[in-house]
């Protein structure tokens, strides 16, 4: 555990995070860039803001820095990444020499949660919930139909009131509340269904193979608190193939980009979700299925 939690925050920097540069200097920004470190940046060089401001509210860069008319200005969202939007304010400091550096937030995270921190933390308690009522459903209901019906049940439930206290009471989400508590119910069932499904298949085994795997890799490597690109590879881009990192990124695409980048999130969820009913079908199969009497059994009528 400390190995999973500690090491990628302590080497937390930027891997082929995307920027974009423009204006009429934009290769000499970027030459500069490239010079600093050239495995840091993801540079793409676009005509004017206009473009550059597309690019971010698409969820296609992170940021941009804009040439031309004195000093360079610095586009940031961060909605997307406050750590990163800090990076990216850090480096219009170098490039004007002035700690007073034009620097605009695009796309701004929640006024009562401008650091991410709510954010960040609100992913662990959903994973967590999910692992207990996974486990929960294991070893206290026998039957797989019955152990369906309380994922579908938890889920509907765990969405509609984690969203009722992330929106109503903390306001660390703008944005719908019907749709965010959709994602929170399939997140919920993605991790809950994915114990369970585990756990019906292979024993109780299954429920420590899902919940190590939810919570030593999905967790720390979701870069809920970060971003992807900041985490050391190829971890950054496998958490966000599991619930926890593919949740982080879904609900900021929803919250704050009106759905820009949630095809892949929202695909990965889905997937998780469907190999859980496949699991629990299989299971049910299992269960279902009459034994056959040995032959040394078998009497003549």
């Amino acid at each position: 555990m400390l190995i999973a939690f500690a090491w990628p925050a302590a080497n937390v920097g930027p891997r082929d995070l995307p920027v974009a540069v423009a204006g009429p200097q934009a290769a000499t920004v970027a030459q500069k860039l490239t010079a600093q470190d050239g495995e840091a940046f993801e540079i793409r060089t676009v005509t004017d803001e206009s473009e550059a401001r597309a690019l971010i509210g698409d969820r296609e860069v992170y940021g941009a820095i804009v040439t031309g008319g004195g000093a360079p200005q610095v586009l940031v969202a961060s909605a997307a990444s406050p750590m990163v939007a800090q990076q990216l304010s850090a480096i219009a400091q170098q490039m004007s020499g002035t700690a007073a550096a034009s620097v605009q937030d695009v796309v701004a995270a929640d006024p009562d949660d401008p650091r991410g921190a709510g954010f960040g933390a609100m992913v662990l308690p959903l994973v967590m919930s999910g692992i207990a009522a996974g486990v929960l459903l294991t070893l206290l209901i026998p039957s797989i139909a019955a152990r369906g019906i309380g994922l579908v049940t938890f889920a509907v439930a765990g969405g509609l009131l984690s969203m009722a206290i992330v929106q109503g009471w903390l306001s660390l989400l703008p944005g719908s509340y019907p749709t965010l508590a959709a994602i929170a119910a399939l997140v919920s069932f993605a991790v809950a269904g994915t114990i369970v499904g585990l756990a019906s298949v292979l024993g109780r085994a299954g429920i420590g193979l899902g919940a190590l795997t939810m919570l030593l890799i999905g967790n720390p490597f979701s870069a809920a608190t970060s971003a992807p690109e900041l985490l050391p590879q190829p971890w950054g881009a496998i958490g966000q193939l599991l619930p926890p990192g593919a949740a982080a990124s879904l609900l900021r695409s929803v919250a704050f980009f009106d759905g820009a980048g949630a095809a892949m999130p929202l695909t990965v969820l889905l997937v998780w979700a469907g190999a859980a009913v496949v699991l629990l079908g299989v299971a049910a199969l299992r269960t279902g299925r009459p034994e056959t009497a040995p032959a040394s059994e078998l009497v003549p009528a």
